[in-house]
């Protein structure tokens, strides 16, 4: 998983809520076990028409935000049915911060464990980052995981919370694979011992 500790980049707003997982990663894509070649189909219903072109004024089909790395969204982001693909998805994009003012939990955990940062902060904050981006692709925003902030374009400094466990996984590009192999020396002298004393098993 790669590492997150500083982002400065284009933020698409999106200030749509309740933008549930279906609409972040329809059902119909959820065969693959790949965690790539999801980002094609990020908000594949809004971002295309029935016949598969792409709908022009949906916002990250707009040339500013193509190369968008930062969703500023509307509250209670990644609701409904839990899917890991959504996180895949936003991330196989380019997305690498959410900024919202709540999300669901389950998706809230998964992005830690797949490299994307969800920063919650209030609405008043939220307010004026949707703003921000709004101005397109010059007014770019940043995001700091260890001062834990986000600056406006114009300045404005946001602090958020996050839990320290979480953060130390982020910046150190750590998911549950990357945890377990930190005490893999530990895991050998282990099984090192159990074939000695268990030579049975």
């Amino acid at each position: 998983m790669d590492k997150f500790t500083q982002l400065t980049g284009i933020a698409a707003p999106m200030p749509l809520v309740n933008i549930d997982t279906d609409m972040i990663i329809p059902k119909q894509y959820l065969k693959t076990i790949k965690r790539t070649g999801l980002g094609i189909h990020l908000f594949d219903e809004m971002r295309y028409t029935l016949d598969g072109a792409e709908t022009p004024d949906f916002i990250l089909n707009q040339p500013a935000y193509r190369e968008a790395e930062i969703l500023i969204a509307g509250d209670n982001f990644g609701c409904g049915s839990s899917r890991e693909h959504a996180p895949w998805a936003l991330l196989d994009f380019g997305i690498r911060c959410v900024i919202s003012t709540s999300f669901a939990d389950i998706f809230y955990n998964n992005c830690f464990k797949n490299g994307i940062l969800p920063v919650v902060l209030p609405q008043e904050a939220v307010d004026i980052l949707m703003d921000d981006a709004s101005k397109g692709a010059n007014a770019r925003i940043s995001v700091d995981l260890e001062t834990q902030t986000v600056t406006s374009s114009d300045g404005q400094v946001f602090e958020f919370e996050v839990d320290p466990f979480k953060k130390h996984c982020l910046m150190n590009g750590l998911d549950d694979i990357g945890l377990t192999l930190e005490k893999v020396s530990a895991i050998d002298a282990f099984e090192a011992t159990a074939q000695t004393r268990f030579p049975w098993a």
